[in-house]
């Protein structure tokens, strides 16, 4: 099992970004959006964004490329959906907030996800606020927790091995491994269980003195791997939910002093 003490400390990060004037931040959602996933996501060569809104229940998927929103509905497996998993003067209300949210992100896009970008850059040197730079405009201070990393060694085992997503319930991925004279083949599966726990398998019949390491040490890295760059939010994640959850109303913006 990974130890979980041993993990870089939290850290608190600023970021003064330009998030428009915030329409859908005027509009109530009933309670049970209460606390969205939000994610966004900019197609460069169609100059679409793309909102991701994931809730208890289902998910509300939204594109605009500034003429219009579409939008499409998932359920709570994943799978496309022709009608909305919610009630429906609950989904109205929901599509009404999210169509706004959208409308007033593509209107700071690309703009909002390279100044996170950049953020993120300032975070890795070292500093613990980052002020965006724009010409005289309203700004909005964000401030975030960034969970620390399980400290992991780097893969000590024979050959290389790397980390795919695989199809299959609760975020699956497979350790693929290989040398020089094979293809690579999965060794090793991960994946969450109800509580959003990783559990982890080795795959029979591999020669584990093939790979350089017996499948419980294997099983306790992959482990942390997957804790690292499946489950803790980077920083670049955690600025963007932050960053809808204000233009949403989500929040609570800081009090002035």
């Amino acid at each position: 099992m990974t130890d979980m003490s041993l993990r870089l400390p939290n850290r608190t990060f600023g970021a003064v970004l330009k998030l428009g004037d915030k329409p859908a931040s005027r509009l109530l959602l009933p309670a049970r959006f209460a606390r969205p996933e939000l994610d966004l996501d900019w197609d460069d060569e169609e100059r679409e964004t793309a909102l991701y809104i994931a809730a208890p229940g289902g998910e509300l998927h939204l594109t605009t490329g500034g003429d219009g929103v579409q939008h499409h509905f998932h359920g709570e497996d994943g799978e496309h959906r022709d009608k909305s998993p919610w009630p429906g003067r609950d989904t109205a209300a929901l599509v009404e907030w999210a169509s706004a949210l959208i409308t007033g992100a593509h209107s700071v896009m690309p703009d909002l996800l390279e100044d996170i970008e950049e953020a993120v850059a300032w975070l890795e040197a070292g500093y613990t606020l980052y002020a965006c730079s724009t010409e005289p405009a309203q700004l909005d201070l964000l401030e975030v927790e960034i969970e620390g990393e399980i400290l992991t060694l780097p893969w000590l085992g024979a050959g290389e091995v790397n980390q795919e997503h695989v199809e299959g319930d609760n975020h699956p991925v497979a350790l693929f491994w290989s040398d020089s004279a094979e293809e690579p083949k999965p060794i090793a599966k991960a994946w969450l269980n109800p509580a959003g726990e990783p559990v982890t398998m080795a795959i029979p019949g591999i020669d584990w003195q093939a790979v350089g390491l017996p499948a419980d040490e294997v099983l306790s890295w992959l482990e942390g791997t997957y804790l690292n760059e499946h489950v803790i939010p980077d920083a670049a994640t955690a600025l963007v939910q932050a960053a809808l959850e204000r233009m949403g109303g989500l929040d609570a913006p800081p009090a002035r002093p």
